[in-house]
C-alpha cells in the first residue's frame, strides 16, 4: 500500500507519517521547504507546493490514499492572501489531482473552527452547521476549503474529513502556534492568562483516527477527533503538577487583555513571529464550546482519546530531549 502526505512536515503530517511508516506503509510527502527527519524515518520526499499541479500529480502517482494535511495556520490577519491561497485554492488542487488521478480515498484534515460553535450550552456534533461566514480568515478559509471536498464527495471522490480539535502533543519540531504557548506556560514567561480555555487532544491520537478513518470511515463524512476542555488556567495548573514547575496564575480580564494586543503584535513583528494573543485569538477562547462530542468516532472507529495529563508529559519530555526546552 502506498499513501500521499501533504502536510508532511507539520506536526500532525509528522506523526501521522511515523504511525504509516510503523505499520509497514509506503509513504511520499510533499515537502515545501523543510523535510524535518522525514528521510530518517523513511518517507521518500516530494518537493513542489499545493499550488503547483505537476508536483501534485508527482506526489499523487499510484498511490492508494492521500492524506491532506498542508495549511496555512494564522490568527494573524498580515497572512490572510497567503491562507486563502494555501488552504482554498491548494485543497481545489488537491481535489483535482485526486479526480485525475484515481486515488482510492482522500482523507481531508478540516477545523473544529469550520463549524458554528454557538449555542455554547448545547452539544456540538458532526450535525452543527458550518459557519456562513467569518472575519477570521483562518475560520473561513477552512470552512470553504471543507464545502469543496463535501462537494467532491456528492459528485464522486472517495473522500472522508476529520475535524480536530486544538492539537498539542510530542514530535513539533518547529513548535507549532499551541507548541509555543505551552513552552513559555512551561518557562513561565507568558505575560498573563485570559479567561476562557479550549478542547485539547493528543497529537498522536489524531494521526491514529486519521489512519482508521481511511479505513473505515463513511464517504462524505465529516468525523470530530476532540479530547478534553480546559480553561488556560486549568492547563497552565497541570502544566505545573505534571512538570513541577511554577507556571503562570496571573488571569486578567479580556477587556484588559484586548488593549495590550497592539504591543503584543508590535513585538511579534520585531520578532518575526506569530503573535501569541490577538483579538481573534481572545475571542476564540473566549467562544470555545466546552461539549464538543466525537461519540461518532468513538462508535464507527474505537476513537478514544488518552488524558491530557499523559499527553503534557510525554509532551514536555519530548521538548526536553529534543533540545527545544533548555
Amino acid at each position: 500500500m502506498k499513501v500521499a502526505v501533504t502536510g508532511a512536515s507539520g506536526h500532525v503530517g509528522n506523526v501521522l507519517s511515523r504511525e504509516l511508516v510503523n505499520k509497514g506503509i509506503e509513504v511520499v510527502a510533499l515537502v515545501h521547504k523543510d523535510k524535518n527527519d522525514l528521510e530518517r524515518i523513511g518517507v521518500r520526499i516530494v518537493k513542489g507546493d499545493l499550488l503547483d499541479l505537476s508536483s501534485l500529480e508527482m506526489l499523487c502517482q499510484d498511490a492508494d490514499v492521500v492524506y491532506h494535511l498542508a495549511a496555512k495556520i494564522s490568527i494573524d490577519e498580515r497572512a490572510r492572501d497567503k491562507v486563502y491561497l494555501t488552504n482554498v485554492e491548494g485543497t481545489r488542487n488537491v481535489i483535482s489531482v485526486c479526480l485525475k488521478t484515481g486515488i482510492n480515498r482522500l482523507v481531508h484534515f478540516s477545523s473544529i473552527h469550520a463549524l458554528d460553535p454557538f449555542p455554547l450550552e448545547e452539544v456540538l456534533d458532526e450535525n452543527r452547521p458550518m459557519i456562513n461566514h467569518s472575519r477570521m480568515i483562518y475560520e473561513q478559509s477552512k470552512t470553504e476549503s471543507e464545502k469543496l471536498v463535501l462537494e467532491a464527495a456528492k459528485s464522486g471522490l472517495n473522500a472522508v474529513i476529520i475535524t480536530p480539535t486544538a492539537i498539542i502533543g510530542p514530535y513539533d519540531h518547529h513548535p507549532s502556534f499551541l507548541g509555543r504557548a505551552l513552552i513559555q506556560i512551561y518557562k513561565n514567561t507568558l505575560p498573563m492568562l485570559v479567561p476562557g480555555g479550549y478542547n485539547w487532544v493528543d497529537v498522536r491520537d489524531v494521526a491514529d483516527a486519521a489512519i482508521r478513518a481511511a479505513e473505515v470511515g463513511r464517504t462524505g463524512e465529516r468525523y470530530i477527533i476532540s479530547g478534553t476542555w480546559l480553561s488556560l488556567k486549568e492547563l497552565s495548573q497541570m502544566i505545573g503538577e505534571v512538570t513541577k514547575r511554577k507556571t503562570p496564575t496571573l488571569i486578567v480580564p479580556s477587556f484588559i487583555a484586548a488593549l495590550g494586543v497592539p504591543f503584543i503584535q508590535f513585538y511579534a513583528v520585531i520578532r518575526n513571529e506569530q503573535p501569541l494573543y490577538t483579538r481573534d485569538s481572545l475571542e476564540i477562547l473566549n467562544h470555545s464550546n466546552r461539549k464538543i462530542s466525537c461519540k461518532k468516532a468513538q462508535m464507527e472507529f474505537g476513537y478514544y482519546p488518552r488524558s491530557i495529563e499523559l499527553t503534557l508529559k510525554d509532551t514536555f519530555d519530548w521538548f526536553i530531549n529534543a533540545g527545544l526546552i533548555k
